[in-house]
């Protein structure tokens, strides 16, 4: 760790996540200073297809880190990290925006993360029974790279493969952007692209799935260089980047994470000594991190390999350097609360009642179904005992693995009242959290030993979807006393880049001792009981 210094020093996470960009000024101390967020276009052309555009993108990256370090001289800032989705970006041999669909506007050139086109395209992939598959629980996801290359050179060869000169995960297009480095972070590339950290880019695989193309010129088009989240890029910001953030040029740049990893990284290595936790004085593995928004993801790691059936992974060095990452995940939770709360009937009745007593929609749901439990005297999770909800209204990412899967609801009543919108509410939330403990499940007969889950994104700051949580996997869960996780953990790139400190994992121990008590405000008690 560097020595004493009289100047206050900080650093800048950003994350972009699928609907907005985010970005927080960070303290020595892991504490956010101050924060931005703007929203970013998404369109959809087609059923299953979600655009974006990476000129959007960047230029609300550079607003809100202008907007956080309003405050601080620009010497102030050591080091920038950016995390963001898994989508795809396409640029030309200019480095100019390439569309990704017929329409032909060239600034939609993002496949996003949760576009699932390539459904087709993945099964014929996992079809072929590639060794590289054995990575990814056996089953490649339309969500990843491969089968989103693989529809755009079938379906768009005349335009879009033919223009085409880089393909980048966003989080290392948002690097590149900053430093000019086509370095790609390990995170991207092992997690989404099926590459090894000891055996590079498997010729084979490429070949295999009719994407030979792709090898030319040393796989310049998908990146020849690799290295380390948290390792500096380039020589820093460079002076264009400079000038459109607001920094100074030559700041350090950390290698890019997934937002999904940045929340593991922000919470997995939390001091929780003094609370009786199963996992205080255990190793890290005894932990999984769970990321919950949108979508959600279950971060685990050990020490060696293991492989988990419809589990993404084992990835080395994926998440935590020289650590093995699997990603469980479920492809809609947040999205999927959002879609059945604001699609039944009684919706307007419940904004009108939210908005009467000065809450959130979910605020007001939680009191109404504790309200309905006290006025019946039965256990709030028994309220929706006859109402059942299958959760993958886009698909099962994980364990089943299955992305044509969809949702169902048994058990609906003719009325459609706001106390039938809280009961469908609860059982929807329900759903998701059995749908966890199905992933547990998975990990455990491979070999994870989980003993505590630690919870950040969105959805960890609405109680009653932690006490569910709770209740469903009789874990104890762990919330930090910083919400903002994932913008800690992309700070902790740029902290790791500017050699303030020596690793992610002494940020860890010295940045991310954020705590939270075994009982937290409004409620997570279950195991704790």
């Amino acid at each position: 760790m560097a020595g004493s210094d009289p100047v206050e020093w900080y650093y800048v996470g950003v994350d972009v996540g699928t609907a907005s960009v985010r970005a927080a000024l960070v303290t020595r101390e892991g504490q956010v200073k101050t924060t931005a967020e703007e929203m970013v276009t998404i369109w959809k052309p087609h059923s299953d297809h979600y655009v974006q555009s990476s000129t959007d993108i960047w230029a609300k990256c550079c607003s809100t880190v202008r907007k956080v370090t309003q405050g601080v001289q620009r010497n102030q800032v050591r080091g920038v990290g950016f995390d963001a989705t898994c989508s795809l970006v396409v640029l030309d041999q200019n480095f100019q925006p390439v569309a990704v669909n017929q329409d032909g506007e060239a600034e939609r050139n993002v496949v996003m993360w949760m576009d699932h086109r390539a459904a087709e395209q993945a099964a014929r992939i996992t079809s072929t029974g590639h060794r590289v598959l054995s990575r990814v629980g056996g089953v490649m996801s339309p969500e990843m790279q491969p089968p989103k290359l693989l529809w755009l050179k079938e379906n768009l060869r005349a335009t879009c493969w033919r223009d085409a000169a880089h393909f980048l995960d966003l989080p290392d297009f948002l690097s590149w952007k900053a430093t000019a480095s086509l370095a790609r972070s390990l995170c991207t590339v092992v997690c989404k692209w099926t590459y090894c950290p000891t055996e590079k880019w498997d010729t084979s695989f490429w070949t295999a799935i009719g994407l030979e193309d792709l090898l030319e010129n040393d796989h310049s088009k998908i990146g020849s260089v690799t290295c380390c989240p948290g390792s500096p890029v380039g020589e820093g910001l460079t002076q264009e980047a400079a000038a459109e953030l607001g920094l100074d040029t030559g700041t350090a740049v950390g290698a890019s994470l997934i937002d999904a990893h940045a929340g593991g990284l922000g919470v997995i290595g939390a001091d929780v000594r003094g609370f009786s936790l199963p996992c205080e004085d255990q190793p890290i593995t005894s932990r999984m991190a769970m990321i919950c928004g949108t979508s959600s993801c279950h971060m685990a790691i050990s020490q060696g390999p293991l492989f988990v059936p419809g589990v993404w992974g084992p990835y080395l060095s994926g998440m935590v350097p020289e650590l093995w990452l699997n990603e469980g995940g479920q492809s809609a939770t947040g999205r999927l609360i959002d879609h059945v709360v604001k699609g039944h009937v009684a919706y307007p009745q419940l904004q009108e009642q939210a908005v009467k007593g000065g809450e959130h929609i979910y605020s007001y749901l939680n009191r109404h179904l504790s309200s309905m439990a006290k006025d019946l005297g039965a256990p709030l999770e028994l309220l929706a005992s006859s109402l059942h909800v299958w959760p993958d209204f886009h698909g099962n990412r994980s364990p089943l693995a299955d992305p044509t899967l969809r949702g169902a609801v048994v058990g609906l009543p003719l009325s459609q009242t706001l106390d039938d919108l809280a009961l469908l509410y609860l059982a929807t939330v329900q759903a998701l959290a059995l749908g966890t403990q199905h992933i547990l499940e998975a990990m455990t007969q491979a070999g994870h030993d989980i003993t505590t889950l630690f919870l950040c994104g969105g959805l960890s700051k609405n109680p009653l979807y932690v006490q569910i949580h709770a209740n469903a996997t009789g874990l104890p869960l762990v919330l930090p006393a910083q919400t903002e996780a994932v913008l800690v953990g992309a700070a902790v790139l740029g902290a790791c880049a500017s050699h303030d400190y020596s690793s992610i994992l002494l940020l860890q121990e010295e940045v991310l001792c954020v705590p939270a008590p075994p009982c937290p405000p409004e409620g997570v008690h279950g195991p704790y009981e």
